[in-house]
């Protein structure tokens, strides 16, 4: 950024942090949104929440400073602060909710980030950002090289470099960091640690813009849906596909990984307990920073989800609309029709053309069938006088299947499975064929049977011929199990 007079003029017109820090108020409303906000790392805050806790800072102040210090109600403050002209605080509704909410805005948390660094500091660190921004280089020039030897020629560097270094810790040389470089080190983690929550509500603050964007096209939209989506749709992915876009997907995919959050939480632990680090007296909201950024993603998720559930909605309302039409249009047709029930006019009302053609091809006409007429003999019907016995025409054979089923579950009382020549052993086949029959039917109906190809059984039953002698039947068939 090229700060020119012009630019920083411009910035000192019109950019909300700078208007905060040359505000006669200043200090009173830095430390009231730093110790709201940003200690405690809350990201939404209810009105009624937030004037009550102004309301104590303002009880406060003037116990100490006098009664005509800051004379105007908590809620007016707020109201002042979140307005266009000033832009310090966001204040907005929730989906469902008439309780107004507030939250800080980019450019507030980094005027507060900027004071922060004013203050002086006991202990400045050098050495951990140096390495820092080597390790940067160095991740740089390797992640960029496309030759594989070379790659290999390192690779196999810092398998040396690893392989040295475990052969003096078996010797017992063990190096150690000292006070002053965990020191050094923690204290560059925590800034970096402070100035990733800062970014999250400026990425957030660009999908809020997306979906003011949005709502503002679909609300004065005249076109049709398909038009209106590929124009929405172009902005979202050029968001998501930008650089800030993949940095933060990348973020949020490292951080939900549950082995990761167990690994952090264990380090931070670790380092948290070291008597150099104690000394310098961290926060203690730093045991769970880790799930700050969870919390701080999540509003950044959320924002987006919004844009979608706003999709979601203006496609509902539109098919709503359309189908209403269609609608309107069917009843206009009823109450027509309704009217011409009694006194239709004449000639044609309402011509509908076929929904398909109706093609006949020469060659697929049948040609002249001559129709056949029957000759009827004239014969003398006779009688006869065969003597036959007709009573086998109505003697039927009727298979009592409930009897056939107590002895299948009767069989399997004492057992898990049964044969179905086992069950013909047990009680033998009275009808013949056709009881077997109705056993297969009941091992396919009513029971849980199984049919095994590679095993068969023969089963034997007596039955009468038709000279009225006694014969033996038998039928081969591939053994039927029924099971309990």
């Amino acid at each position: 950024m090229n700060l020119d007079y012009g630019t920083l003029d411009m910035l000192r017109k019109g950019h909300p942090a700078w208007r905060l820090l040359r505000s006669d108020n200043a200090p009173f409303i830095v430390s009231f949104l730093h110790r709201v906000f940003i200690v405690p790392n809350v990201r939404v805050m209810e009105q009624a929440d937030l004037v009550e806790a102004l309301n104590d800072e303002l009880f406060a102040l003037r116990e100490r400073l006098g009664p005509e210090q800051f004379p105007k109600p908590a809620l007016e403050y707020l109201n002042d602060w979140a307005a266009n002209d000033k832009g310090w605080l966001r204040k907005f509704y929730r989906q469902a909710s008439d309780e107004p909410f507030f939250d800080l805005t980019p450019s507030t948390e980094k005027a507060i980030a900027w004071l922060g660094t004013l203050t002086e500091r006991s202990f400045v660190g050098t050495e951990s950002r140096l390495l820092t921004l080597f390790e940067l280089l160095k991740q740089m020039s390797e992640g960029s090289e496309t030759d594989p030897q070379i790659r290999l020629a390192e690779l196999y560097r810092r398998r040396d470099e690893i392989d040295s270094e475990i052969a003096r810790v078996l010797e017992g040389d063990i190096p150690l960091l000292d006070d002053t470089e965990l020191k050094d080190r923690f204290q560059q983690f925590m800034q970096l640690a402070r100035e990733l929550l800062t970014d999250f509500r400026e990425v957030e603050q660009n999908f809020r813009g997306l979906d003011r964007r949005v709502r503002e096209q679909i609300a004065l939209w005249e076109g049709g849906k398909g038009a209106l989506l590929e124009e929405i749709m172009g902005e979202r992915d050029l968001i998501a596909d930008s650089d800030q876009g993949r940095s933060f997907r990348a973020f949020w995919d490292f951080l939900m990984s549950s082995r990761r959050q167990e690994e952090l939480s264990l380090l931070l632990g670790r380092v948290l307990s070291l008597p150099p680090v104690v000394e310098l007296k961290p926060d203690t909201r730093t045991l769970r920073l880790h799930y700050d950024w969870l919390e701080a993603g999540e509003h950044t998720q959320r924002t987006v989800a919004q844009l979608s559930q706003q999709l979601r909605r203006f496609l509902d309302d539109q098919a709503w609309l359309e189908n209403r039409r269609i609608m309107d249009i069917l009843h206009g047709i009823e109450a027509k029709v309704l009217a011409l029930r009694d006194s239709p006019p004449p000639g044609e009302l309402m011509t509908i053309a076929e929904n398909s053609a109706d093609i006949e091809l020469p060659m697929e006409r049948p040609l002249h069938t001559p129709a056949l007429k029957p000759l009827i003999a004239d014969a003398v019907l006779e009688s006869g006088d065969a003597d036959l016995d007709a009573a086998a025409l109505y003697s039927q054979v009727v298979i009592d299947k409930a009897r056939l089923t107590r002895h299948v579950r009767h069989a399997l009382q004492d057992r898990s499975q049964v044969t179905l020549s086992e069950l013909c052993e047990m009680q033998p086949l009275e009808n013949g064929l056709s009881e077997l029959v109705a056993y297969l039917q009941l091992a396919g109906d009513g029971f849980r049977a199984v049919v095994d190809e590679g095993a068969e059984d023969l089963i034997i039953w007596r039955g009468t011929g038709a000279d009225g002698e006694e014969h033996i039947r038998q039928a081969r068939l591939p053994r039927v199990i029924f099971v309990r």
